[in-house]
């Protein structure tokens, strides 16, 4: 079993830090995902169901999504920023 916790912890570790050096919106809303779920996996390990319940619905499911909308916002919104800086050089 400890070689599962340490695998697991590991994992964490690289995903934070990939995280933090990733460039892309999207790969890093991604990675943050299969953090939380690990996460989740670690609380299961650690006896604590009610705190992996917590984290899948909360830091997956949630967070997830909430990324995913801003992602899609950033993106309207810097579609609409290039139109009108196309439209005022044209000018």
């Amino acid at each position: 079993m400890m070689t599962v916790e340490i695998i697991l912890l590991s994992f964490l570790v690289i995903a934070a830090a990939t995280i933090l050096l990733m460039k892309r919106l999207i790969s890093m809303a991604i990675v943050f995902a299969a953090y939380c779920v690990v996460m989740s996996v670690i609380w299961i390990l650690l006896a604590s169901p009610d705190l992996a319940i917590t984290e899948a619905a909360v830091g997956t499911g949630i967070s997830g999504v909430l990324f995913f909308i801003l992602l899609k916002r950033v993106r309207v919104m810097e579609k609409k920023s290039e139109e009108e800086n196309r439209r005022s050089e044209d000018e």
